[in-house]
């Protein structure tokens, strides 16, 4: 079987620029596409439906007398059609999403921290989000749950589903959570849709899910008038061992490769013989998988480390969006979308039905953020109450650093409640 992915050794000179560009790969470059996604949004933005009528004919394969929005006959029939095992695996998966944002949630607390100064948060969900579910290579349905669970825990009142030319299966999903307002339109004009509204497709406070490269940069271009959870690119998978399984490996980089033929994959080890076993498992396993296949021979590599710690430590430079580690190196990773811990955590089981999110961040942008999560559904807000006393014991502190910094409307904000309780309590 002939090499497919390259292996690199860190002893080689040459390796450390392949790592630095690993690392400072960013997000994805959206340059390409910024001239027409900018008209495209702009037009939905000025014309409303009627522009997003026109791209969703040209671009989503809407039909001329099909309606923008699925109604719930469409999901509940697509729901019956569907084979009794694929309903049984979508209840399942949705109820461990729930489970997962569930405890996932963070909680409302009070304190003092002083006496008589209380001080706390409280959490209040968004008023209405848009999930972004992909619908172009294949039906994602694992997206639709992976949205939508999380922002319905929150308790968002209005949620929206884009999706282009939905399938069955996504359909299905849908009538599964209930979802109301779902509309067959995607690309760059259901972001701007979403973003700033239309007469059929409500404006919402923030814009979830993954797409593509039209998708990213639409997201990007309409961030200051809307919410968005992060930027999407290609999918990436890291997988760090030094005595693992070479089909095991190699099972879980041609999984991930056959999302995208710019998928990234990546295996470190310390060990040269389990590297040269698995470029051989992957040349076999992509074989007849052409998507697959593609991503490897273009973004595939195999990095041979000086040790495991260095193998440990080039992991968390180029902070994946999924990461495979031997058991006993969790406390290791620092940088990561989601780690998967030992032989029996294939990455696909957190892509459809382990419970936590699959929307994560690629580009290296787990070093500033976690994957999706009922957090990017709630607004944490905190709270103060001061009581007479508590204002009394802390008030001349603040004065003296407003004043320190010039601020005296500060200072007198609280001098003068300072008068009233002179007044009061004298």
């Amino acid at each position: 079987m002939p090499s497919l992915v390259r292996i690199a050794k860190t002893s080689d000179k040459k390796t450390a620029g392949l790592i630095q560009q690993l690392a400072d790969r960013g997000a994805v470059n959206t340059a390409k596409v910024e001239k027409a996604v900018r008209k495209i949004v702009t037009d939905v933005r000025r014309g409303g439906d009627r522009a997003l009528l026109r791209y969703a004919t040209k671009f989503d394969r809407l039909q001329k007398k099909q309606d923008l929005r699925v109604s719930q006959e469409e999901m509940e029939q697509a729901w019956n059609e569907t084979a009794p095992e694929l309903r049984r695996a979508l209840k399942l998966a949705a109820r461990n999403i729930r489970r997962f944002a569930t405890w996932q949630r963070p909680k409302e607390w009070s304190r003092l921290i002083a006496p008589g100064v209380k001080v706390g948060q409280t959490l209040r969900p968004l008023r209405a989000v848009g999930c972004y579910v992909p619908g172009g290579r294949y039906p994602l349905p694992s997206t639709m749950l992976m949205t939508v669970i999380p922002a319905q825990v929150a308790g968002v009142k209005e949620i929206a589903v884009v999706s282009p030319n939905p399938g069955r299966e996504t359909m299905a999903a849908a009538a599964l959570l209930n979802v109301t307002n779902f509309y067959r339109i995607g690309g760059a004009q259901a972001v701007a849709a979403l973003a700033y509204g239309t007469e059929s497709v409500p404006r919402v406070d923030k814009i979830v899910g993954p797409g593509n490269l039209f998708v990213t940069a639409a997201k990007k271009m309409v961030s200051f008038d809307c919410g968005i959870e992060m930027l999407a690119g290609p999918t990436e998978a890291v997988v760090v061992s030094q005595e693992g399984k070479p089909a095991l490996i190699a099972a879980d980089l041609v999984a991930q490769s056959e999302h995208d033929p710019d998928a990234l994959s990546i295996f470190i080890t310390a060990n040269d013989r389990l590297a040269l076993e698995v470029q051989g498992e992957l040349a076999k396993q992509s074989a007849h998988n052409p998507i697959a296949k593609a991503a490897l021979k273009r973004n595939g590599v195999i990095l041979v480390a000086n040790s495991a710690q260095q193998a440990m430590e080039i992991a968390n430079v180029i902070a994946p969006e999924h990461i495979t580690v031997d058991a006993g190196e969790l406390d290791s990773v620092r940088n990561a979308g989601s780690i998967f811990v030992g032989d029996f955590s294939p990455q696909t089981m957190g892509d459809y039905i382990s419970g936590p999110n699959h929307v994560l961040p690629t580009g290296a942008v787990a070093r500033h953020r976690g994957g999706l999560s009922v957090l990017d559904y709630l607004k944490v807000i905190t709270v103060q109450e001061l009581s007479s006393h508590g204002l009394a014991r802390l008030g001349p502190s603040a004065v003296q650093l407003a004043e320190a910094e010039g601020l005296t409307a500060h200072a007198e904000s609280v001098k003068i409640r300072s008068g009233l309780l002179r007044t009061n309590y004298a």
